[in-house]
């Protein structure tokens, strides 16, 4: 069953970033709750910002799942990427990400991998990053798979990474890996720059994805851009897909009604999911 999340960053360094609740965790989750959203993912500064006992208990109050929880405070804070051609950046890049994985996980939610993936830099060719991304994907995915959880990788668009950008060339790197807890995150922005068609390309992908980032053309809340969201919605649910579509998109024009006009989007697009109780 396809699942309904909004985001929440507590994260005051990347304010301008696409995700819709800021700053206060309970504040976040009591709006979420109210409008009716299942679920709700969370963007952090670290595994030890946030209590998990807390967590856990506001969802438990606020009956919202933990759908996710992003890494990418890691580059955002602290440069770190599992490509960078220093070993010991690579190092501390799959520690935090390891340490965002066992703080996930205590919730029943996978880590998401995006901009910590990093870039082919100069002087380094892709397949030596791809291989270094290999590695921490290995590693992280065979660790996620311990705590009973997926890792969740997440192709970006050729301005934010030069390594994959197509949800196909994903598929082929997750069958590339040793580990299978790998799983792609389908994010409809970064898709929208980069497919030639959205609906085709789940349909061709859908046995590997795991998370989808339901966001418009440009980035804003669904309904205020040009993505024909039905074909798209369409394909998920032929596909079987009963994941979470979870509003990574800026908080325009402010986060109440983002997350208004975001919940309104997924009753429209998804009239036969069960609503919230």
């Amino acid at each position: 069953m396809i699942q309904s999340c909004v985001t929440i960053a507590l994260v005051p360094e990347i304010k301008t970033g696409p995700w819709i609740y800021w700053d206060d965790l309970e504040a976040g989750m009591a709006a979420a709750a109210e409008l009716g959203f299942d679920a709700v993912e969370l963007f952090t500064a670290s595994a030890d910002a946030l209590d998990p006992d807390r967590v856990a208990a506001l969802s438990e109050r606020y009956g919202l799942k933990i759908a996710a929880v992003g890494t990418g405070a890691g580059k955002v804070l602290h440069g770190l990427t599992l490509t960078d051609p220093n070993p010991e950046i690579r190092r501390k890049a799959t520690g935090f990400i390891r340490d965002m994985i066992g703080f996930g996980a205590r919730l029943g939610a996978p880590a998401i991998i995006g901009s910590m993936q990093g870039n082919a830099t100069p002087g380094i060719d892709r397949p030596q990053a791809l291989a270094w991304m290999s590695e921490g994907l290995n590693e992280l995915g065979a660790f996620a798979g311990k705590l009973g959880v997926k890792l969740i990788y997440e192709p970006l668009n050729r301005y934010e990474t030069n390594l994959i950008n197509h949800l196909g060339d994903g598929v082929d790197l997750l069958q590339s890996l040793e580990t299978d807890r790998v799983t792609l995150l389908a994010d409809l922005f970064h898709m929208n720059i980069e497919e030639a068609s959205i609906p085709e390309t789940i349909r061709t992908c859908a046995t590997f994805i795991g998370h989808v980032h339901f966001a418009d053309s440009n980035r804003r809340p669904v309904g205020f851009g040009h993505t024909e969201m039905g074909e798209i919605a369409l394909a998920l649910q032929e596909a079987g897909y009963d994941g979470y579509v979870s509003a990574e998109a800026l908080p325009w024009p402010d986060p109440d009604q983002a997350a208004r006009q975001t919940l309104n989007a997924f009753r429209h697009f998804f009239p036969t999911q069960r609503p919230n109780p």
